[in-house]
């Protein structure tokens, strides 16, 4: 089955609820345009290809604005509808009432969990999708526009694949079937995996006959040890929380909310990726569960090191503060 046609059948009935990329759409410009090029090529009497030119304003000014538009709209709905679901899932208590009376009553394990099931299969078919129409781009225009749009997007922070909440609901899934907690209803989610090479661990998603496959690396590489109450950098990047606010030059009393807005990414030196940090619950549970000796380990000395920074830190509050009041006091 050609992709076009199972991505339709796929999205049929979803599209109330979640934005669908103009996919077919896109493809029959792409078509006509090279139809188009051809036929005055004949006309021309000029070399024969079977490609029409590099930047072409056809292609150019309809294809990658109307892809941004859907891009945009596909990644926001996705980080929205996940980052509900997974607040649902970890409140407890009067937080998971409020949110049940908030609108959100689909409160039940098993729904969550093909809640979420169906939220990384959308995120990955659209980001097959995505990958398809730029191709087709590059092979119809001999060019690498297509690529050049693609870094453009992860800059942008519209690809799906660098969205923190996607490496959030695999590791939701993960622990879901690693819990006992199960129905027939809603079977266990096996595309996605924690898998350990040389001791290393990543997060591991392949679906839709293996047409693409996710790898994420939950090493740090300030630190160069498995992430340690992991945040994910708005540019998608992983580090050990500790290691983000070093990068910052801020304290963990402060946070990331604090580093300066020109602060970069200490792996790809992408500008302010720090204030929209998100935490990683998640997967912070689930290493915790499959590194646990190390867990253990990594928490004694992070407590420790937390501890001498609290207490430099409140310090030097209480030496500006004394400073303040002799400066009032002298004046």
């Amino acid at each position: 089955m050609k992709f076009c046609k199972e991505y339709r059948q796929y999205m049929q009935g979803k599209e109330e609820t979640l934005p669908v990329l103009g996919f077919k759409k896109l493809k029959k410009i792409m078509k006509k345009c090279r139809r188009d090029f051809r036929c005055k090529k004949n006309i021309d009497g000029l070399h024969n290809s079977q490609t029409c030119p590099d930047h072409c304003p056809v292609c150019d000014g309809t294809i990658f604005p109307s892809l941004l538009k859907d891009m945009s709209s596909v990644v926001g709905s996705f980080n929205e509808q996940a980052q509900k679901l997974l607040e649902l899932h970890l409140a407890s208590g009067f937080q998971k009432y409020f949110l049940w009376l908030r609108g959100n009553r689909q409160s039940d394990h098993t729904a969550l969990i093909q809640k979420g099931k169906d939220l990384v299969s959308y995120a990955l078919i659209n980001a097959i999708a995505i990958r398809k129409i730029l191709k087709k781009y590059d092979k119809i225009h001999d060019s690498k526009q297509g690529q050049t749009f693609k870094s453009q997007a992860q800059s942008m922070r519209i690809e799906i694949l660098q969205s923190p909440w996607l490496c959030e609901l695999m590791a939701f899934l993960i622990n879901s079937r690693e819990s006992k907690v199960k129905s027939e209803e809603a079977p266990a989610f096996e595309g996605c995996n924690l898998i350990f090479n040389d001791g290393k661990p990543s997060l591991t998603c392949e679906i839709f006959e293996s047409i693409i496959k996710l790898d994420i690396d939950l090493t740090c590489s300030i630190c160069l040890e498995t992430v340690f109450d992991p945040v994910s950098l708005t540019c998608g990047h992983i580090f050990c929380y500790m290691c983000a606010c070093s990068a910052a030059s801020v304290t963990i009393i402060d946070g990331l909310k604090a580093a300066e807005p020109k602060g970069k990414c200490p792996l790809c030196r992408e500008v302010g990726v720090f204030d929209g940090a998100v935490h990683l619950d998640e997967l912070n549970i689930l290493l915790s569960q499959s590194c646990h000796e190390y867990w253990e380990q990594r928490h004694q000395r992070e407590r420790v090191e937390r501890i001498q920074q609290a207490k430099q830190y409140w310090e030097n509050q209480c030496l500006a503060l004394s400073a303040r009041n002799q400066a009032t006091s002298s004046s």
